[in-house]
């Protein structure tokens, strides 16, 4: 079969940054499905370990999370899916990536594909809604009631994929104030698009931002990238007793200035019930079968901006530059091999 990988971590500008592979078609364990990718999306999950994570030697690591594609054979324990279903999901970080045209996941992740969408654009949305879900519904415990709330949350990068997805369910399923934050006009027109109540510019102050809006200070923060650089102006904004949660991956951060406040911390990483085989794994299958209710039902919209073409080592690398960037909007797609 076809795959992308790698062998030796570096900048995207080396030569051997991702390649083209051919390799066995794998077998699915007990409760695998062995899914036919049709589409794959690229995460910032993707670039960092490409950049810094070495595979052992002689060994090639295949990167990719977000996939949709067709359930093409399954485990002897799967009761969950049958050859011949459609079906999208995010993957396992300790397992090797979507990039590859058959690929094992365990039915317990998998979710059903939304109806309504093509692959492309189901294949965007995996990774980051099941992120967003849990960062505002089991870390921060917003609760899930529609009705008006004098309760704000402020959104830290709402252009970027998470950020998309996440104000899109808290507007859409919560009572929340959404205020999300952007910097470019056309980052700044996409959060409204996407829901947002109010956007603020992150390059400026955020007490300053919110004041601007009329907004004294916001229960919730969802810090979706640069949390340090950002922490001391959520200090400022976060209520006493708020709650701050963080998808990002600074070196240090100290949380001291919010003890005052008395601020809880969390952290979300979506990977954490596969990579432990948690009790509760399968509630990963149950959202994305929820989320893929509420894009059929018109409730949520996928976050595709782009699509770069077939999944191949030169269009993946293309898709890894500009996400490094930090420039990105939504999420980029590519699809078929």
């Amino acid at each position: 079969m076809k795959a992308i990988g790698y062998r030796v971590a570096g900048p995207v500008s080396s030569p051997d940054a991702l390649i083209d592979l051919d390799l066995p078609i794998p077998d699915p364990g007990p409760r695998d499905l062995r899914v036919a990718v049709k589409s794959v999306s690229v995460n910032p999950a993707d670039v960092k370990l490409r950049a810094s994570r070495s595979p052992a030697s002689g060994v090639t690591t295949i990167l990719g999370f977000d996939a949709s594609g067709v359930v093409e054979s399954t485990g002897t324990d799967v009761t969950l899916f049958k050859p011949g279903d459609e079906v999208f999901y995010a993957g396992a970080i300790d397992r090797p990536g979507t990039n590859s045209e058959f690929h094992l996941v365990d039915e317990r992740i998998v979710g059903r594909k939304p109806s309504t969408l093509s692959f492309s654009e189901a294949a965007a949305l995996p990774l980051t809604s099941i992120t967003a879900w849990e960062l505002l519904f089991d870390r921060l415990c917003v609760p899930k009631d529609t009705s008006a709330q004098r309760e704000t949350i402020l959104i830290i990068n709402g252009a970027g994929g998470v950020g998309s997805i996440l104000t899109q369910i808290a507007r859409k399923l919560t009572g929340l104030t959404v205020i999300a934050t952007a910097s470019r006009p056309e980052t700044i027109a996409w959060c409204h698009q996407m829901g947002a109540h109010h956007v603020i510019d992150h390059h400026r102050s955020l007490q300053q931002g919110l004041e601007e809006i009329g907004v004294r200070q916001v229960e919730y923060v969802a810090g979706l990238t640069a949390t340090d650089k950002h922490l001391s102006g959520i200090a400022e904004v976060i209520a006493p007793q708020g709650k701050l949660a963080l998808i990002d991956d600074p070196d240090v951060l100290d949380v001291v200035s919010l003890k005052l406040k008395c601020v809880s911390v969390h952290w979300e990483l979506m990977f954490t019930r596969s990579m432990f085989h948690t009790s509760d794994m399968i509630e990963q299958h149950r959202l994305l079968n929820r989320v893929a209710d509420l894009v059929d039902l018109g409730v949520l919209r996928t976050t595709v901006t782009n699509n770069a073409g077939n999944i191949s080592a030169s269009n993946l690398l293309r898709v890894h530059a500009l996400v490094e960037q930090g420039r990105s909007i939504g999420k980029t797609v590519l699809t078929g091999f």
